[in-house]
């Protein structure tokens, strides 16, 4: 028997004495000795060095006849050992089907990696082996396959923890905890729990189960009640109690369906007129298609490869307000490497635009929950999704910008203004990561920066886009270059930059100097 997926297998003392089907034998079970020929020894006349060599040059001229040419074999059976809770017919789905297909040992050898990657990709098993065993007797040219899994040991799992947003200047305590495999189709149900001071607390459940009988396709289901806090941003607070159903989900190509009950509320009594029109409640239901293909090297620290990715979105179909729109976002990335220090220039290119729909839609507003919004801290190499971060400006801090109302004779300093987001987006950056010169800076992970941001946003909708001009678009873009040092651990990236405004508009929220950036991958 020989293990065709696992590395691990070759110290498992299950494994020991068994052996791999002859592949050298034709199909009426003759061995080819006209290529490979050696003397026949009794090997119980053998010491141990001279036995030793005999049997390496057996394994030799078997790999030597495997990389000269294909070598035919078919699958006889597929046997699974070790699911006392996983379905049979799941296992089957996920793995059995390609590795019936494969005709040569050098496909199966190939399919049984890609079956076992799949396996493991559930998330149920703690190992998984697959191994090659002779067939029968009467069958030469044939194999059984045997693939053993190792169910986890507990089929529960949880996190938690404290996390900071020093943009927001606010911290978040947020845990999840999930059972694995409780119906045995490698199904996943998880509840999830976040509280943030003075901005978001949101609480969820689901369930995803990757195959179901002879449905194809994953299915997963998710509840969730979320409360964000925008006051100091753009006066509302945003309430969502919603239903998200995943329809499609392939490695390149996911297709969502989502029902939210939205309610929008100003305590401050503050907001500006363009909020106040949208204040109350409103049903949502959109549906969402996203194409994405990621071939970089990291996630956190890219040095070679492209990324691609569309969303599309239609939304409000049953909007009580009217409020129907079409959203569509693009980004795309690119890493370069230089051949020295480890360095490496990623460039990246997003840009998103939303359009309300119906009779007279040019003239009818969009949602300000679903506009686009530059700003923030967290890194741009590594969000893929859309419209990106700008170093060195505020969350929501670029963009068209009102006047908050003014409530006579309480206060006699001038308002503040709501941030509104914009129709349409464009964002860019480039960056040139590298080592830093210290044999521990190195052997850490922890390496420095060189950046360029820059992005804009514009209002469309409201009969605005008769005012647009490319040419002002352009010139009005805001920038950011900078410095920094990036630490990188197993879960995010932490930045410390040095972040200079190049440009910004006059109620911009940017400000030069030191600023820290916590970054997960998406």
């Amino acid at each position: 028997m020989a293990d065709a997926s696992d590395p691990a297998a070759d110290q498992n003392p299950k494994n020991a004495g068994a052996h791999m089907p002859e592949p050298w034998a034709g199909s009426n079970g003759e061995t080819a000795e006209e290529e490979y020929e050696y003397e026949e020894v009794d090997e119980d006349e053998l010491d141990g060095p001279a036995a030793a060599a005999v049997e390496r040059e057996k394994v030799q001229s078997v790999f030597r006849r495997l990389s000269s040419n294909p070598v035919e074999i078919r699958v006889h059976d597929v046997l699974i050992r070790g699911n006392a809770k996983t379905k049979d017919q799941l296992i089957e789905a996920e793995a059995a089907d390609i590795l019936r297909a494969a005709t040569t040992v050098q496909d199966l050898l190939q399919a049984a990696t890609v079956a076992s990657a799949r396996l493991r990709g559930l998330d149920v098993f703690d190992a998984v082996n697959i191994t090659l065993d002779a067939g029968p007797p009467e069958l030469p040219g044939t194999t059984n396959v045997v693939i053993e899994v190792v169910e986890a040991a507990s089929a529960i799992s949880g996190n938690a923890g404290v996390f900071t947003k020093p943009e927001a200047k606010s911290w978040s305590l947020e845990g999840a905890l999930k059972l694995k495999n409780l119906a045995g189709y490698a199904d996943i149900w998880d509840a999830s729990v976040g509280y943030g001071w003075d901005q978001t607390s949101e609480v969820g459940v689901g369930v995803s189960v990757p195959r179901f009988k002879s449905i194809p396709t994953p299915l997963m289901a998710r509840a969730s009640l979320l409360s964000q806090d925008w006051l100091k941003f753009s006066s509302y607070k945003e309430r969502l109690l919603g239903l998200s159903l995943g329809l499609l989900s392939t490695k390149n190509h996911n297709l969502s369906y989502n029902l939210t009950w939205r309610t929008l509320t100003d305590p401050s009594q503050l907001a500006s007129k363009s909020i106040r029109r949208q204040l109350g409640h409103n049903l949502l239901s959109a549906m969402k298609y996203t194409y994405r293909i990621d071939q970089r090297d990291s996630h956190l620290r890219p040095t070679r490869g492209y990324a691609f990715q569309s969303a599309s979105q239609i939304g409000g179909l049953w909007d009580s307000k009217g409020m129907k729109f079409f959203r569509q976002e693009f980004d795309v990335r690119a890493a370069v490497p230089f051949g020295f220090y480890n360095a490496a220039l990623n460039v990246g290119l997003g840009a998103g635009v939303i359009l309300p729909l119906g009779r007279g839609f040019m003239d009818s507003s969009t949602p300000v929950t679903d506009r686009f919004n530059l700003g923030g801290h967290s890194s741009p190499v590594c969000s893929l999704g859309g419209i990106s971060s700008l170093l060195g400006f505020r969350t929501r801090g670029v963009g068209p910008t009102e006047a908050r109302r003014v409530v006579p004779g309480e206060s006699d300093a001038v308002p503040g203004r709501d941030y509104l987001g914009g129709d349409l987006a464009v964002s860019a950056f480039a960056d040139l990561s590298f080592d830093l010169p210290l044999k521990a800076f190195k052997d850490a992970g922890i390496h420095g920066h060189a950046f360029l941001t820059a992005g804009n946003v514009a209002k469309l909708s409201e009969g605005q886009y008769k005012n647009f001009s490319l040419d002002e678009f352009r010139r009005s873009f805001r920038s950011t270059a900078g410095v920094g040092i990036i630490l990188p651990t197993k879960l995010f990236r932490v930045e410390v930059n040095y972040c200079y405004i190049l440009k910004q508009a006059q109620h911009d929220s940017g400000k030069t100097g030191i600023q820290f950036s916590f970054s997960s991958p998406s």
